[in-house]
């Protein structure tokens, strides 16, 4: 079976990431890794509340990938981000200080 990075002709394209609005989450073309969210603050906010990767995916980068897309669908649409999941708390965000300036705090939500 190929993969997306069979595909595209090497291992250094990022998987493909699916945004299920419906079900509140941005997941894996084959939907078995995901990030789940809840918005909060009427829509203005979305809090990462747990991500998941199967065993037999991890190590991949795809828990990242998986941040990243849910990183930018929130950027792209002025929202501010809660890191509820301690993946995307303690691992993600250190990592990646870049997407800091999404982050969701009390004393900002006026300016959104």
């Amino acid at each position: 079976m190929a993969t997306a990075d069979d595909v595209a002709g090497g291992g250094s394209s990022a998987p493909k990431i699916v945004w299920n609005e419906a079900k509140h989450k941005f997941e894996s073309e084959d939907k078995k890794a995901y990030i789940d969210y809840v918005l909060r603050e009427n829509g203005k906010v979305m809090d990462l509340v747990h991500t998941y990767v199967p065993s037999s995916k991890r190590g991949l980068g795809l828990a990242s990938h998986l941040c990243v897309a849910a990183f930018n669908h929130a950027k792209a649409n002025s929202i501010s981000v809660i890191p509820t999941c301690s993946y995307v708390s303690d691992t993600f965000l250190p990592k990646n200080p870049s997407w800091n300036s999404l982050l969701y705090s009390p004393e900002t939500k006026s300016s959104i």
